[in-house]
């Protein structure tokens, strides 16, 4: 499985992400991109390149799985998974809420998690079995009573195609109902599931994950209390379609797949 000297390897790829980023964060891009070097490429790029070249110096037997540069021996049962910049959107629009994302995956399930955000020097760190830590200290995940009163974040509606769209604006319109209570934060990306992590909110749903996306969620949310799964509640792996669910509040889990699940069963009995 995942060690205390994995968690600290881990951190250290942290730092080294986060060195080759912080320079190019809010750079003047329009000398910059010349080509198609935009400014999204140079720093997720020298930030994975930071990360590689310490697994192959210090870990050489485990595999590697990047977004930037693949994937790296891929037959080996313990495979760190790497996104430099998650939330590339915010990172060009000069927003300090992208993550990298770091990941310890055991024979195909997420042993160990990063998530890192170099310009405010946040860093959230879960190993399974272990309480999730916030720069060091223990977090944990806060409880909610009801859907209408849940704070529910996703990166933007815009990413849904239409049969995710329908599935999540029913849960969105049960988190809504009520307008006083039931709170939507748009953008964010991993940082949002930092913060579930933390306590500050409840729900957070997307699709079309990739595993680079997701793998490093897992162990950070659970080690905090939440529950993390597909949008079926299945457990998430290097196999799933995707579909990520994280909830603060384990108890919310069926209440949420009930919301979601009666759009898409409704959807198909309009149609018979």
């Amino acid at each position: 499985m995942a060690s205390a000297a994995d968690l600290a390897f881990a951190q250290r790829l942290a730092d080294a992400a986060g060195a080759a980023i912080r320079p190019l964060f809010r750079g003047d891009w329009a000398d910059d991109r010349k080509g198609d070097a935009s400014p999204v490429t140079e720093a997720d790029r020298a930030a994975e390149a930071a990360m590689r070249q310490l697994i192959e110096a210090e870990r050489p037997d485990d595999g590697i799985i990047g977004e930037e540069y693949g994937t790296h021996n891929e037959s080996a049962g313990r495979q760190w998974v790497l996104d430099p910049i998650d939330g590339t959107i915010s990172f060009m629009a000069g927003r300090p809420i992208f993550g990298t994302l770091i990941a310890l995956v055991q024979d195909g399930w997420p042993v160990l998690g990063v998530i890192d955000q170099p310009v405010s020097r946040e860093r959230w760190a879960g190993l399974i079995g272990q309480p999730t830590t916030f720069n060091g200290s223990p977090v944990s995940t806060r409880s909610c009573r009801a859907l209408d009163g849940a704070m529910l974040a996703t990166s933007s509606p815009h990413y849904f195609g239409p049969d995710h769209a329908e599935a999540y604006m029913a849960l969105a319109s049960e988190v809504g109902r009520n307008r006083k209570q039931g709170l939507i934060v748009y953008g964010g990306d991993c940082y949002n599931y930092g913060l579930l992590a933390s306590g500050h909110l409840d729900i957070v749903c997307e699709a079309g994950l990739q595993l680079y996306d997701y793998a490093a969620l897992v162990p950070i949310v659970e080690g905090a209390g939440g529950t993390m799964s597909d949008w079926q509640g299945h457990p998430l792996d290097a196999d799933s379609d995707g579909t990520v669910l994280a909830l603060g509040d384990p108890a919310r889990l069926e209440d949420v797949l009930e919301a979601m699940g009666a759009a898409s069963a409704h959807h198909h009995h309009d149609h018979d």
